[in-house]
């Protein structure tokens, strides 16, 4: 396989893709398939090829690839993380060779990452002939894409639910998506970030002074990815309240902020939970501290280190007096049983805020 060859892709995770896209184009000169929009035929395809009882992010992962690999794709990759998730890259490529596909696999979780020869040699897995040179130009300008990302998502989650037309954010936002996607250099992505934080800004409200905020914690994955959580942050703001969400790759990937939550997390859990766990009590903590009026956790069914931390979001809630409420998300969840509690979740917290 030549490099000309390559048609890279990732599974989706949020609008990440975008920055994806420029490190593969730019950075390892290949192409780079942004998968199709999640859909319920998404988790249906991953789930009929998925085992029963494994969390509900490796069947999204799975209709993902799937979806991909028909439609040309064919360099895969997974991540790695502090859980199960290190062994989900074999799995699937397991899964999807016995099923015919041709395809290379590159699964960060076998990269040993203090090793240069052990990521010199995976890296080449998407395409032998990459310039190292190349690869370190773009990267700056990747992680630039993911802050920006980050950043004018967290602006509209605080201001969506208070927009005088409804729809104009989203319209505005998915503009400035299209124009990222073919993306030519760290120049452009200066003027491109400059015209869309004008144009998000200028977006009418009708914002009272004193809102009802609520923080979103939860899995890596489920916490993440919009259609995993059915969409909750938008049904939130449906109620007019803001939506505070700390776990994002800028958090996570650039500022670390993971590495501190044990610190912050250490009263009330004082060993490492595993994946993310320690971060969505030291989450709960802050957003309590800064004045939110209810948490919401969301994590995918059976994830273990979410549900140890649920006991301990409880002991929050009591120290802090503010209600935490509990989702899990399976391929069989019901979307109207959501969008119930939710309900009765914002009149609780209204009551509680007086308003």
């Amino acid at each position: 396989m030549t490099h000309r060859e390559v048609v890279a892709c990732f599974p989706h995770i949020a609008n990440y893709a975008y920055a994806f896209k420029y490190l593969f184009e730019n950075g390892f000169e290949v192409k780079y398939l942004i998968p199709p929009p999640i859909t319920k035929n998404t988790l249906e395809l991953g789930s009929k090829y998925s085992p029963d009882y494994v969390c509900v992010p490796f069947k999204y992962c799975m209709g993902c690839y799937l979806e991909a690999l028909d439609l040309g794709a064919n360099c895969l990759m997974q991540i790695y993380g502090g859980c199960r998730l290190n062994y989900y890259g074999e799995l699937n490529d397991c899964i999807l060779h016995d099923m015919g596909y041709k395809f290379e696999f590159f699964d960060m979780a076998a990269v040993d990452w203090h090793s240069p020869k052990s990521i010199f040699e995976n890296f080449r897995i998407i395409n032998p002939e990459m310039s190292i040179a190349k690869i370190v130009k773009a990267a700056p300008v990747t992680l630039k894409i993911i802050k920006m990302l980050d950043k004018f998502e967290d602006f509209i989650r605080h201001n969506v639910g208070f927009e005088v037309n409804d729809g104009e954010f989203d319209r505005t936002y998915k503009e400035f998506l299209k124009k990222l996607e073919n993306l030519s250099d760290g120049k452009e992505l200066k003027k491109l970030g400059k015209t869309y934080w004008k144009k998000l800004n200028g977006i009418k409200l009708n914002k009272p002074a004193k809102t009802i905020k609520v923080g979103f914690i939860g899995d890596y994955y489920t916490v993440q990815e919009p259609f995993s959580n059915y969409f909750m942050e938008k049904e939130l703001a449906k109620f007019g309240m803001e939506v505070y969400r700390q776990m994002n790759l800028t958090s996570t990937l650039i500022n670390k902020e993971h590495r501190k939550s044990q610190k912050t997390a250490k009263k009330y859990a004082k060993f490492n939970l595993g994946a993310t766990a320690n971060c969505t009590v030291a989450e709960a903590i802050k957003f309590a501290k800064e004045g939110c009026a209810g948490i919401i956790q969301v994590k995918s069914f059976g994830c273990t280190p979410e549900i140890d931390a649920m006991p301990i979001l409880q002991n929050v809630s009591r120290d802090f007096n503010i209600p935490v409420l509990h989702f899990s998300f399976d391929s069989q969840t019901s979307e109207t049983g959501i969008k119930t509690r939710l309900e009765a979740f914002y009149d609780m917290v209204e009551a509680r805020s007086g308003k």
